[in-house]
């Protein structure tokens, strides 16, 4: 069953901006609009990049709100709401479609983890709540949970489980869930570097970490695959291999906060147990940022 895609091409797993450790709500807008103006295609709102575990509820709402107020239907926000606790993520989810998230980006249960069987119910029971589409979001290094392909055909008739926002390293793998799932799932890369491996099996596109950077060259790189110009699609995803590999020198958004500040776009400020990176990383990260002329050299 081929369902509608929630986007095909970039769509930027957005910071939380904060300044002393209060979200920095001027900082986001500006943030949402050049995301906008770059001409990406979604934002992914209070995802692992937007530091989702460590924001209270209030917060985590609020930030939703804000987002899908600013960016006022121009492309899709996609709102994260997966929990370790599927009531919660029910709860999450629920107020995400209430006000206005044009789909939901579900992370499988962390920390108490699950079996395949309930991922399949958990999973389950999140979609049978809500009225927008999900994405299931399989990051397994952080969640020590590795959602089989399986499980992903499992799930795939469900008419709000629309797509897979696949985070593991393995091509193989993606390549296995296209052959199980075919056209009922969008396949998303939920790593930079893996971008054309995926759209070249077929996926719909990237949720990616390093557009918070370089969300014009990110865009590029899928339009030049989408045009036929395979070529130039490698050259392009070749040349932003650097800067893909160093969101991830620290924990990440750890090292992308300190690169967004280089550039002056957000505070570099991360919460606790996240904490600034040594000088040695943040002079590596300043010269790459410099060698890319995102910041001029001192």
């Amino acid at each position: 069953m081929k369902k509608e895609p929630i986007f095909r091409g970039v769509c930027t797993a957005l910071v939380t901006p904060f300044r002393d450790n209060v979200i920095d709500f001027n900082a986001l807008e500006r943030l949402l609009e050049r995301q906008i103006a770059a001409g990406i295609h979604a934002v992914a709102i209070c995802g692992t990049t937007g530091e989702n575990a460590t924001l209270t509820d209030a917060e985590h709402k609020r930030v939703l709100r804000f987002a899908i107020d600013c960016v006022n239907g121009r492309i899709p926000v996609i709102a994260g709401t997966g929990s370790n606790d599927t009531n919660h993520a029910v709860d999450m989810s629920k107020y995400a479609c209430d006000i206005g998230a044009d789909a939901l980006l579900v992370v499988s249960p962390y920390y108490n983890k699950t079996s395949q069987t309930g991922l399949i119910k958990s999973y389950t029971t999140i979609a049978n709540s809500v009225n927008k589409p999900m994405i299931l979001y399989n990051v397994p290094t952080r969640t020590c949970v590795d959602i089989a392909p399986e499980t992903y055909a499992a799930l795939k008739d469900h008419p709000n489980i629309a797509a897979i926002k696949e985070a593991s390293p393995s091509i193989a793998k993606s390549i296995h869930i296209k052959q199980l799932c075919g056209q009922s799932l969008d396949l998303y890369a939920g790593s930079d570097e893996l971008t054309l491996p995926i759209l070249a099996i077929g996926g719909a596109g990237v949720i990616s970490v390093v557009s918070n950077l370089v969300p014009e060259a990110m865009c590029s790189l899928y339009q030049a695959f989408e045009q036929g110009d395979i070529k130039e699609a490698a050259k392009q995803q070749i040349e932003l291999y650097n800067l893909m590999s160093v969101m991830f020198l620290d924990v990440s958004p750890v090292p992308l906060k300190y690169a967004l500040s280089l550039m002056g776009l957000c505070q570099e400020d991360v919460r606790l147990p996240l904490c600034s990176m040594n000088e040695e990383n943040k002079q590596f990260i300043k010269s790459l940022l410099t060698s890319y002329h995102l910041i001029e050299e001192n």
